[in-house]
C-alpha cells in the first residue's frame, strides 16, 4: 500500500488572526506559572541559604507544566497534527533552551530561546508563511531577553515570559501582511 505525500495543510482554511492570538495568549497565561516555578527552582539552586524550599520541587513542578503550555498553543491554534507539534516543540525547547542559558551564562535568556523555538513548532503553520521568519523571530527575542538582563537588571524577570510566544505571533502578522501586499501588487 502506498501512502500519498499530501501536506498536512491542504485543503484547510487559514487560522482566523482572532484564533491565533487567542491560541498565544491562553498558551502565555499557561506559561507564567511554569516560569515562575522554573525560575524558583533555579534561584534556590543557586541560592546558599539553609532554610526555604528545596529547588527540586519547584523545577520539577515548572517542567511538568512546560508540555501542558505547548498543547495549548497546538490544540487551540488548530495545528492539524498537534500531538506531533508538541512533541517536536519540547525536543527544541531543550535542544534550544539548554545552549543559550549556558552561552548566555544566565537562566532566562535560555528559557526565552528554548519556548520560543518549542511555540515556533507548536503553533500552526501556514502555507504562505515562513520558517525563516519565525527563527528571526525567537532569536530577536531571544537577544532583547539577553540584552535587558544586561542593562535593566531584574526587571527583565517579569516580562519575559511575554517574549517568546509573541515574537513567533508578530513574524507570522508580518509574513502575512507581506503575503497581502504582493497580492495587491500583482506577484
Amino acid at each position: 500500500m502506498v501512502r500519498s505525500r499530501r501536506s498536512p495543510l491542504e485543503g484547510m482554511a487559514p487560522v482566523s488572526p482572532r484564533r491565533k492570538w487567542l491560541a498565544i495568549t491562553l498558551a502565555t497565561v499557561a506559561f507564567v506559572p511554569a516560569y515562575w516555578s522554573l525560575l524558583a527552582g533555579m534561584v534556590s539552586a543557586a541560592s546558599k541559604a539553609t532554610t526555604g524550599p528545596g529547588s527540586g520541587a519547584a523545577f520539577a513542578l515548572g517542567l511538568v507544566l512546560v508540555p501542558f503550555v505547548f498543547m495549548i498553543l497546538a490544540f487551540a491554534s488548530g495545528h492539524p497534527r498537534a500531538p506531533g507539534a508538541v512533541v517536536r516543540a519540547m525536543v527544541l525547547a531543550l535542544v534550544v533552551g539548554i545552549p543559550v542559558s549556558a552561552l548566555a551564562g544566565d537562566a532566562i535568556t535560555g528559557v526565552v530561546a528554548g519556548m520560543g523555538a518549542g511555540g515556533a513548532a507548536a503553533l500552526r503553520f501556514e502555507r504562505d508563511y515562513s520558517w525563516k521568519a519565525r527563527v528571526v523571530a525567537v532569536v530577536v527575542a531571544t537577544a532583547y531577553t539577553f540584552m535587558l538582563v544586561r542593562v535593566a537588571g531584574d526587571v527583565i524577570v517579569l516580562a519575559a515570559p511575554i517574549f517568546p510566544f509573541t515574537s513567533v505571533g508578530v513574524a507570522d502578522h508580518l509574513a502575512e501582511r507581506r503575503r497581502e501586499r504582493d497580492r495587491a501588487r500583482g506577484r
